[in-house]
């Protein structure tokens, strides 16, 4: 199976990295927005609905902003900002955390990243 994923904010730092580490795997398939359109709501949120997967690579706010209605679109999100970190409905991407973390991570469709 080829996964779908849209890096949002793969213009930014985090980004770029996340890009570069998966490109050519031939498991995956990135979803890109057109770079005139990347802050474009409608643009982004049509390769969320594209995608399986998407990774936010935002700022906290934008973050806020765009995951209420990237949720929606049936994408399991993968939120690299701290904007999530401890809430309560993301699985905190930290398997050690606590026994039954790593199989909460594996079935949660919103994964808050620990972050260094």
């Amino acid at each position: 199976m080829v996964w779908r994923v849209f890096i949002d904010g793969e213009a930014g730092t985090t980004g770029l990295q996340i890009r570069q580490r998966l490109a050519g795997r031939e498991e995956i398939a990135l979803v890109s927005v057109d770079p005139e359109r990347r802050k474009d709501p409608e643009a982004r949120l049509a390769a969320y609905r594209e995608a399986e997967v998407a990774i936010l690579c935002l700022p906290d706010e934008a973050v806020t902003e765009i995951a209420p209605e990237a949720a929606k679109a049936g994408t399991r999100l993968i939120d690299a900002s701290t904007a999530h970190r401890v809430h309560p409905d993301w699985a905190f991407g930290f398997p050690e955390l606590a026994p039954g973390q790593p199989a909460r991570i594996a079935s949660a469709d919103l994964v808050s990243n620990p972050g260094c």
